[in-house]
């Protein structure tokens, strides 16, 4: 069963998993489909066409319009934004315009960061806190700043990757162990098991 703080208004028809609880003053619309071992903290929205899956973890004041879908285990800092729609402007409506965005397994999007329509995040990435996403971010990168651009890589573990031969290369996570290849661009966890 999830818990519900009295303050949040969850309405009728929205899913929620086992164990998935929603905190203070948040609201989650009716066609929101949230996972197992979820926890929205305080002043969440969840809009009605939201997928979210198992073990996300959604901070303070994050509002997770239509149109945004959340895989397991990601972790969304408090304050951050997500939109979904372009080109807004209050006399135009443009409900018929919104852009997806796919935030992959396991993603890290740091507090009061801003993720604009119509991208995807890749497995594992790391946007740093403030950063402006515009554009599709890769597995495994760490991204920062306005906008977001590419610095490095990160682990499953959230640990920095440093590769040997700078561009090309191998490197082992200092906290697992867990061991990566980066070519041409592309990251990989080796010897990783089949999702």
């Amino acid at each position: 069963m999830p818990t519900i703080h009295a303050s949040a208004i969850v309405d009728d028809g929205a899913q929620l998993g086992a164990g998935t609880h929603v905190w203070h003053f948040a609201h989650v619309c009716a066609g929101a489909r949230i996972g197992d071992g979820c926890s929205l903290g305080q002043g969440v929205y969840v809009g009605n066409d939201v997928r979210i899956g198992r073990n996300v973890k959604i901070q303070n004041h994050v509002s997770v319009y239509d149109a945004v879908t959340l895989e397991d285990d990601v972790f969304c800092g408090p304050s951050m934004v997500f939109t979904n729609v372009h080109n807004p402007r209050a006399a135009v409506p443009r409900k018929n315009e919104y852009r997806a965005t796919l935030v992959k397994r396991g993603a890290t999007l740091g507090a009061n960061c801003t993720v604009v329509c119509g991208t995807t995040i890749g497995r594992y990435a790391f946007v740093g806190a403030g950063a402006v996403v515009s554009r599709d971010v890769a597995d495994f990168a760490l991204v920062v700043g306005v906008p977001a651009r590419r610095i490095g890589w990160v682990s499953r573990h959230g640990e920095r990757l440093v590769f040997a031969a700078g561009v090309n290369g191998e490197a082992v996570c200092r906290a697992t162990g867990e061991r990566y290849r980066l070519r041409d661009g592309v990251c990989a966890l080796l010897d990783e098991e089949p999702a």
